[in-house]
């Protein structure tokens, strides 16, 4: 069943219409720096979501809150402030439930099942589409 349920995540992400037109998201106009950190907090959702689905195929909650706990609301906190200041509010509309819901897992982790953890860990994967759809770091 949980194979089934991981499959229908990925299905999903490969039937999300890709388009390869000019680039008309918005950007954030960051410096070179900035844009590094940035980037390295997104490959870090990427792995913390990547470690949550593990967890889910494993039947591990101590792996999914593990991972999720990386991109929580400490990552948020500790994103530098040059940032935060250059980060418009719809981008934070975003981006602040984001690292809620990654709160969220940590605690459902604990009394969920695997498959309600999986829809959930879809709901976190669309704000994440959401954002890369709307934004680019530079």
């Amino acid at each position: 069943m949980i194979k089934k349920i991981l499959f229908s995540i990925l299905l999903f992400g490969l039937s999300h219409s890709v388009s390869f037109s000019a680039d008309t998201r918005i950007s954030l106009d960051l410096t070179a720096d900035e844009k590094a950190e940035f980037l390295s907090e997104m490959r870090q959702m990427l792995a913390s979501i990547q470690g949550i689905i593990s967890g889910i195929a494993e039947e591990n909650p101590d792996k999914i809150i593990n991972a999720a706990k990386y991109s929580g609301n400490s990552m948020a906190r500790s994103t530098p402030i040059s940032i935060k200041k250059k980060t418009p509010l719809e981008f934070k509309e975003i981006g602040a439930p984001t690292h809620m819901m990654f709160e969220e897992l940590v605690i459902r982790a604990e009394t969920d099942d695997m498959q309600t953890l999986t829809e959930f860990t879809g709901q976190i994967m669309q704000q994440c589409l959401a954002c890369h759809e709307m934004y680019r770091a530079n």
